[in-house]
């Protein structure tokens, strides 16, 4: 800006002198006024032009130091609101923590009362996440992150089917058998050599076997789950919806 006045101050006493030079010549001679006017026509556009440059360079110096001034007033909003966000931050650190040890809770409880399929999987999941609960130097965000992901993937064993292999007590022996869950609603299973089937009795909270008649059909619905024959219509037997606990 310094500069710009400068220049412009400058440029003011060029042009007075060239407009007062005939006022400050006593009678001058027709030659060396021809000459003078000639000098100063000969330079006009060049000091307009110089003139032109400065007032276009002070123009855009003005509008730059607007927009500086617009960041610094955005810069001080943001700081304000970060300051801001980090009070709420150590709040919102107190009020989570007990959500957490909640749904965790809820959890446990959850697979407690759900039938009984992947026992070993659930069971290695919870207890991480127990584990993860207590650990200190995990951030509250990720211990949040972790038990949301295990509600995610509870979440879509109610979506999907599966067939996979496990031990059951089966009259008071350790069996092998292949597991069939559909979704949430049924679970059953089969003997390695299909001499027995059963399913899941939800409200005895036990095992329970079914007709030979079923045989076949749950031991096409394993091929089913295991993408080893196209999906077809399945004849099996469905537990009655539960209430809500």
């Amino acid at each position: 800006m310094l500069i710009c006045r400068r220049h412009t101050t400058r440029l003011a006493a060029v042009f007075l002198g060239v407009c007062a030079l005939p006022a400050y010549t006593a009678a001058p001679s027709e030659a060396t006024t021809t000459t003078a006017q000639a000098a100063g026509s000969d330079n006009a556009p060049a000091l307009l032009e110089q003139f032109h440059a400065v007032s276009r360079q002070t123009e855009i110096a003005h509008l730059y130091n607007q927009h500086l001034q617009a960041l610094l007033n955005s810069q001080a909003a943001e700081k304000k609101s970060l300051e801001q966000q980090l009070v709420d931050v150590e709040v919102t650190k107190q009020e989570i923590l007990p959500l957490i040890l909640r749904m965790l809770t809820s959890f446990e409880q959850f697979v407690q009362l759900d039938k009984p399929f992947l026992p070993a999987e659930r069971k290695q999941r919870l207890q991480q996440l127990k584990d993860l609960v207590v650990t200190p130097d995990v951030s509250t965000a990720e211990k949040f992150r972790r038990i949301m992901e295990a509600f995610q993937i509870e979440n879509e064993y109610g979506k999907t089917i599966e067939a996979y292999k496990g031990d059951i007590d089966l009259n008071g022996k350790k069996s092998s058998v292949d597991f069939l869950r559909l979704g949430r609603v049924s679970l059953f299973y089969q003997r390695l050599d299909g001499s027995e089937t059963g399913y899941w009795d939800s409200s005895a909270k036990q095992w329970q076997q079914l007709s030979s008649d079923y045989a076949s059909a749950i031991r096409k619905g394993l091929r089913i789950a295991r993408k080893e024959t196209a999906p077809d219509m399945l004849i099996i037997p469905v537990s009655a919806p539960e209430a809500a606990q």
